[in-house]
């Protein structure tokens, strides 16, 4: 008998008029906004402003929504293309279905063509945006609970999470394990609260090592440490659940992709430690840039209410006109003077 277990919701959407609303939706936009806020607050710190974080948000978060359901068609395409599926649902992301690996790349390589282009340092974007990511996506794993998705094997554990087949989640409609039928009641690994959990306290540590090493580390260590958290994380977790998934050699592909992220965390934390560039003379160079953005800013809004104030109707507005000294308006070079040629011809009549 089952004394204890986690509820599922009996509910993963709303209506407000004509309009669905998704609570995957909510929980991933909610997470957007919590990490545009932490990575804001400590790129501040290191001289730049809000709004860059924000034009760079919103380069990197279309890119990165992109890559993670492409990651997501591209390892499961039978869903899409095969004989049972359907192409349309490409573009139905709140079904579920979003690669995280397809999002840090597409939206990684945004936010770096954009830092290129504006010249701020990718390091420190990196860095600032480390324990941001691991927030934003242990929130979007609560949209996960509503779905009723991406849960593990059959557990007897007091923390067991529990199905139910009220509302429109998709959860429900899984395989229990290795595609046989699960006994009503049966009680599963919750793998979206594990790594809610375990991205939580990522971001915590990652917070605490900042803090403490920023004089040591060099800049972008800290977005390796991310890397190195999130997929040793991912692994265990990964090995639990009991959702679709092709594998190689026995083992799911997210895996072997953690496994090999991993590795290519601990190389890149060498690298950076080795060629990368201390925060604080990264940190002067964004000052810098900052700096430069605000007097052109200043510059243009200056030249831009100089000209709305001028008023073609006010005489004081005008040019002034030389007086002659029998206190007559002078012709100027312009006017018509009986005797003189036109302006801008030659002695011979043609345009000189």
């Amino acid at each position: 008998m089952t004394l204890s277990y986690i509820p599922s919701p009996t509910i993963s959407e709303f209506t407000l008029g004509p309009v669905t609303i998704h609570f995957y939706a909510l929980c991933i936009l909610t997470g957007i906004v919590l990490a545009v806020w932490m990575a804001s607050s400590h790129w501040k710190r290191l001289g730049g402003n809000f709004d860059q974080i924000l034009d760079i948000t919103l380069c990197s978060v279309p890119a990165g929504i992109i890559g993670a359901r492409l990651y997501h068609v591209i390892t499961t395409p039978e869903r899409f293309f095969g004989p049972t599926g359907n192409w349309t649902d490409m573009f139905r992301i709140w079904k579920g279905g979003m690669g995280i690996w397809g999002g840090v790349f597409l939206g990684a390589l945004a936010a770096w063509a954009w830092c290129r282009h504006k010249h701020y340092p990718m390091a420190l974007l990196a860095d600032a945006l480390a324990p941001a990511l691991l927030v934003a996506q242990a929130v979007g794993r609560i949209g996960n609970w509503f779905n009723q998705e991406l849960y593990g094997r059959p557990t007897t554990l007091p923390w067991g999470l529990k199905l139910n087949s009220a509302g429109a989640a998709i959860g429900h409609g899984e395989q229990c394990y290795d595609g046989s039928t699960c006994p009503v009641g049966t009680l599963f690994q919750p793998t979206f609260l594990y790594e809610m959990i375990w991205d939580l306290l990522g971001a915590l540590l990652i917070v605490w090592i900042g803090r403490k090493t920023m004089q040591v580390l060099k800049a972008g260590s800290l977005f390796t440490i991310y890397i190195m958290w999130y997929t040793a994380g991912r692994t265990w977790i990964e090995a639990l659940r009991i959702d679709f998934a092709h594998e190689f050699l026995g083992v799911r592909i997210n895996v072997w992709v953690s496994m090999g992220v991993f590795i290519c965390g601990v190389v890149a934390f060498v690298l950076v430690q080795r060629f990368g560039s201390m925060t604080s003379v990264l940190a002067r160079r964004l000052a810098e840039v900052t700096s430069d953005e605000q007097e052109r800013a200043d510059a243009h809004d200056a030249g831009h209410v100089d000209g709305r104030g001028r008023d073609s109707h006010d005489p004081s507005s005008s040019p002034a006109v030389p007086e002659s000294d029998d206190g007559h308006d002078a012709p100027t070079s312009g006017g018509d003077v009986p005797g003189a040629k036109p302006a801008g011809h030659s002695r011979d009549g043609h345009e000189s």
